[in-house]
């Protein structure tokens, strides 16, 4: 059965946390946090039929999947576990074995942020993986979402992320839990989400060798006052090429 954290009462055997007030939040340690996107040249995630657009190549997997495994956490939005229904493992045994040998799971923690609550427990995001899984849910929709995960697996965990979720008080909380590495992989409203806070610490971009043009597809971001603006732009850290992939890692800054 899936846990809750908010009230001290017990749910399906196990004891809820409450979360930390506001004040505590403000001091604790939050996760160095890397923002993982492929996109096409015009900026593009995805295209607007109902297949994923393919836009890495297996050379740039590889390296994402490197990048997990030296993360603690993976965390995306419930519109990218509706749509693409991704496992977010370690792909590679052999870093699975090597995180293992460090006394870590083979996989990452999963964490998924939601304002609605309504993902499917059957998801292969909550089916997978020996790291457990968090669901952050706006706190209007924290009951509905206990009751929709409530024959859920024991490791699978619903926490009331506030109204409407704050991300602060979201990557605070996973510090609480032992996170020091947070890896998130999108989608565009939560790209934004992130970075309009200044809560993205890395960013690392796989640019695709063509473009979309569709309006209607997802694109990196979504409109939004970012942190790293004009007055703040960010430290090209890295560019290099796989193939005709290009890999660009940028530094924020931690900006105010």
């Amino acid at each position: 059965m899936g846990r809750r954290e908010k009230t001290v009462p017990r749910v399906g055997g196990h004891a809820a946390v409450r979360p930390p007030d506001p004040a505590t939040l403000a001091c604790m340690e939050r996760p160095y946090t890397i923002l993982s996107c492929a996109m096409s040249v015009d900026g593009y995630i995805d295209d607007a039929s109902p297949d994923r657009l393919r836009l890495s190549s297996e050379e740039d997997f590889d390296e994402v999947d490197e990048l997990r495994a030296r993360c603690d956490a993976i965390l995306v939005g419930a519109g990218t576990v509706r749509r693409d229904n991704p496992r977010l493992l370690v792909r590679s045994a052999e870093r699975r074995q090597r995180r293992e040998a460090e006394g870590r799971p083979g996989h990452l923690l999963k964490v998924v942020l939601t304002e609605n609550g309504e993902l499917d427990p059957r998801a292969r995001f909550f089916t997978t993986g020996d790291a457990g899984k968090i669901v952050y849910t706006a706190s209007g929709t924290y009951p509905a979402c206990v009751e929709r995960f409530r024959d859920a697996p024991d490791d699978v965990t619903v926490v009331d992320a506030g109204a409407p979720t704050d991300p602060a008080r979201i990557l605070a909380d996973l510090g609480r839990r032992g996170v020091r590495r947070l890896l998130v992989e999108g989608g565009s409203r939560v790209h934004t989400l992130f970075l309009t806070a200044g809560l993205a610490d890395e960013i690392r971009l796989a640019v695709a060798p063509f473009f979309v043009g569709d309006a209607d597809a997802p694109r990196f971001v979504d409109a939004g006052a970012f942190a790293n603006g004009p007055d703040h732009p960010m430290r090209l850290a890295e560019a290099r090429t796989i193939g005709d992939i290009v890999v660009l890692r940028y530094l924020t800054g931690r900006p105010a």
